[in-house]
This record gives structure tokens, C-alpha cells and sequence, in this order.
């Protein structure tokens, strides 16, 4: 893949990584316009502590395999509720489902523009696991 990896195609591509891993209620909002310190947030939530520390790990590995790219910082809460990772221009926020409810990160950033899954699984298409797979 030759082309130059943007904030945009780096945060579909997370979030696809997220979906083949069984995340749910996957979010992109686009924030370039509202915030000077990220262009993307990708949120998703999980059912377990165990399942946000799972996805936390996959997406790590799995982005530093794919685009060697490491995060250049990482939070979480001592019993893995809500899990940050910060690459810089796209900010993914894993949350147990009861967090995500809680804190409802969309509705405080309900400004930003939000992108269909629609978009970012066509957007994300070649970095598919599960190739031959109709969604």
C-alpha cells in the first residue's frame, strides 16, 4: 500500500481492526474542526473489563505490525473500564459498556462530525481480515 496514510484512513482502519475483534457500537468522530490536539477519535465499547483489555492489546499489535506505529501515550484505569490510546492525530477510547453510557463521549463532543460505518468499513476495505467475508 503506497499511498500516504492519513488521520482519516488511520482512524477507519483502527476502527475496522476494532470490529473484526468483536468491538461494539463503533464511533469515528471527526474533531479537526473543534480541538487542536487530535483530528479523529475512534470509540467503542466492550462488555468486559477483560474484553476492553483484549481490545486495547489486539489494537496495539496489530497497529504496530501493520503501519509500525507505537502510541505515544496510553491510560487506563486500574480495572481497564476505559482505555485510551493516543497516536497522536487519532485518540481511541475503549470503554466498558456501562463507561461509554456513563460518560457519553459523542453527546459531549456532539459538535464534531461523525462518520458512518458505512464509510469507514469501505474506507478500511483492504486492511480486512476476513477478505471474502459480505458484511
Amino acid at each position: 500500500m503506497s499511498e500516504e496514510l492519513t488521520s482519516y484512513k488511520f482512524a477507519c482502519v483502527v476502527a475496522r481492526f476494532l470490529e473484526e475483534k468483536l468491538a461494539k457500537n463503533i464511533s469515528i468522530l471527526n474533531i479537526s474542526n473543534v480541538s487542536s490536539f487530535a483530528d479523529y477519535f475512534v470509540i467503542c465499547s466492550a462488555q468486559t473489563n477483560t474484553q476492553v483489555k483484549a481490545l486495547t492489546e489486539n489494537l496495539t499489535d496489530k497497529v504496530k505490525i501493520t503501519f509500525s506505529r507505537l502510541p505515544i501515550g496510553r491510560e487506563n484505569d486500574a480495572k481497564n473500564r476505559w482505555n485510551l490510546i493516543d497516536y497522536g492525530d487519532v485518540v481511541v477510547h475503549i470503554l466498558h459498556q456501562d463507561e461509554r453510557e456513563t460518560y457519553a463521549i459523542e453527546k459531549f463532543w456532539n459538535h464534531a462530525f461523525s462518520i458512518p460505518e458505512k464509510t469507514w468499513l469501505e474506507e478500511s476495505k483492504e486492511y480486512s481480515e476476513y477478505e471474502d467475508v459480505e458484511r
